[in-house]
């Protein structure tokens, strides 16, 4: 008779009973050992599904010394002092944990396009009185950092590759300028497209707004067989700890194309600082030619300034057609989160392209000004600002596609406040505040809600609010001074305007024209064109001019006032 010893039953029973515990599926699986759901791999569920990280920057090459490779005397651990011209070949790295100073009057150059110097040091900088910097790409990092007098860091047609998946580089032989913040120019006439419907390179992916790191695009020829384009700006990115000195230029423009070119396009400058002086330039506009080139992006994250430098990010002049210049740059002031579009006073057809605006955080001001041309090409968006929006000196901002008046747009703001300048709305609008003044224009090709809290002011002569179908309502008070006009519907329009709906074949009035709703939004089942609905004071001295108009002021006065068939008020 078989006997077990006791303590080997022990060690077999507890073999088994860890086995089941960490396999279940040995008792569940069946005798074809078929799949099971609990056969399956318990961790399925507890997977990180979040897209990978992207590939860390491939790593710096070696730095160069002070003495051997760049002519310097001292060592780049304490003090290298750049004392004579020196030409550089190729790409170059230079870090150390001392100060790098380049004498006045030395110029210190890489003129192959697309070259790169990076200077990566911890302690200061300084380029000297009329002293030069040439290269397509400028990386400094320092504690702090002066550009004296004279002094010039120059990136100027000296751009490297564009981004790939950009257009900014046009096609064809019309001579026309490199795209990037702005579309560059294009002489072409086109008698079948509106002027605005006629660009030459195309702007680049907004994502760049912030942190400008792309090269400009080179403008097109009018030659198969040479390509006189001018070359696009470089780049140029100032990372400084505490105190940056600008008394000099720095410049990422782009460049002339001369005769038979088109200018390249404006290139990119970032700076991040804590504190910034000085009265120099920072430019990345758009280079001259045949046609002109767009400007590029200029990102300036400073927290306290004093003696601003100019800073410019216009378009290019066009040789072939003076009138119509390169489209305008951006410029992203970061600490207040401040959009500036200006084309410097350059008339321009050309447009600047708004492809998304943030929502986290929001934009705190846009502003569009001197002659620059703003768009929004999106069929639906709502655009927020935390702040004000600015129109001046001739600044135009246009919202969805003028062919397609189906567009769909809500701008909420604290203020629009428009001086000489015009907004074009092909599609609806919802606006907040308004101010408008010397001769400014608010247009419509459908419908147009003005809605807010405060007050709606047209100042004086020319300045105009009009569309297919006007609501204004919500405002503590209007103002329609004299010259002034509210107009709905439109005087001449189109075949891309929607066409309202009078009803005024019908044998029995609307009901709405007796009781007007009180929601005051924007209905394209109303009879109204022109509809001003719970306003509190009504001050007219303009015109208000309309085919069926409502007027309702206040929660006190129900009773509307309505005029039918072509009503105007004057006075």
């Amino acid at each position: 008779m078989a006997r077990f010893h006791p303590p080997t039953l022990h060690f077999a029973f507890c073999y088994i009973l860890i086995a089941l515990t960490t396999n279940p599926s040995i008792l569940l699986a069946s005798e074809d050992d078929e799949f099971s759901i609990i056969d399956s791999d318990s961790n399925l569920f507890h997977q990180d599904y979040s897209p990978p990280a992207p590939p860390p920057p491939p790593p710096h090459p070696p730095s160069v010394s002070c003495t051997d490779d760049l002519g310097g005397v001292g060592s780049l651990d304490t003090t290298c002092q750049i004392v004579s011209d020196s030409n550089l070949t190729s790409d170059v790295y230079i870090a150390g944990k001392g100060n790098f100073y380049i004498l006045p009057g030395v110029r210190f150059y890489c003129a192959t396009p697309g070259c790169s110097i990076i200077l990566n040091i911890t302690g200061n900088f300084s380029l000297g009185n009329s002293s030069s910097i040439f290269a397509g790409d400028f990386e400094l990092a320092a504690h702090n950092a002066s550009f004296l007098n004279g002094s010039v860091v120059n990136t100027t047609g000296l751009a490297g590759k564009p981004p790939s998946q950009t257009s900014g580089t046009p096609q064809g032989i019309e001579g026309a300028g490199g795209g990037h913040g702005g579309r560059g120019a294009c002489c072409l006439v086109d008698d079948t497209k509106l002027p605005e419907d006629v660009w030459g390179g195309d702007a680049y992916s907004w994502s760049s707004l912030q942190k400008p790191c792309s090269f400009g695009s080179r403008g097109g020829s009018t030659s198969k067989e040479v390509d006189y384009g001018g070359l696009g700006g470089g780049v140029v990115k100032l990372e400084i700890k505490l105190l940056l000195e600008v008394n000099g230029s720095v410049l990422a423009d782009g460049g002339d194309g001369g005769t038979k070119g088109g200018g390249g396009s404006g290139g990119s400058i970032h700076i991040k600082a804590q504190r910034m002086t000085g009265s120099g330039r920072i430019s990345a506009c758009g280079g001259n030619g045949y046609a002109g080139g767009g400007g590029g992006r200029v990102s300036i994250d400073v927290f306290s300034r004093h003696d601003d430098p100019s800073v410019f990010v216009h378009g290019g002049s066009s040789n072939a057609c003076p009138e119509n210049a390169g489209g305008a740059g951006t410029l992203y002031d970061a600490v207040p989160r401040s959009l500036i579009i200006s084309n410097h006073n350059k008339s321009t057809d050309t447009e600047t392209l708004l492809l998304e605006f943030p929502y986290q955080p929001l934009w705190t001001n846009i502003y569009v000004r001197n002659k620059a041309r703003a768009t929004v090409p999106l069929l639906w968006s709502r655009v927020q600002v935390q702040g004000q929006i600015s129109l001046l000196c001739d600044g135009v901002l246009s919202f969805g596609l003028q062919h397609y008046a189906s567009s769909e747009f809500e701008l909420l703001a604290e203020e629009l406040l428009m001086s000489d300048s015009v907004i074009k709305v092909y599609g609806a609008l919802r606006i907040n505040v308004v101010v408008l003044r010397e001769s400014s224009v608010i247009h419509s090709n459908a419908n147009l809600g003005v809605h807010g809290q405060g007050l709606l002011n047209l100042s004086g002569p020319g300045d105009w609010i009009e569309a297919q179908r006007l609501v204004l309502s919500l405002f503590y008070s209007i103002h329609v001074g004299p010259g002034s006009v509210l107009r709905g519907p439109l005087e001449n329009a189109t075949s891309d305007s929607v066409t309202p709906k009078l009803y005024c074949e019908n044998e029995d009035c609307p009901v709405e024209l007796l009781h007007p709703p009180e929601d005051c939004n924007v209905n394209s089942s109303l009879s109204f064109t022109l509809q001003i609905c719970r306003v509190e004071d009504i001050n007219i001295a303009g015109l208000i001019k309309g085919s069926v108009c409502s007027f309702s002021q206040g929660e006190d006065h129900c009773c509307p006032l309505y005029w039918n068939d072509k009503c105007i008020r004057n006075g």
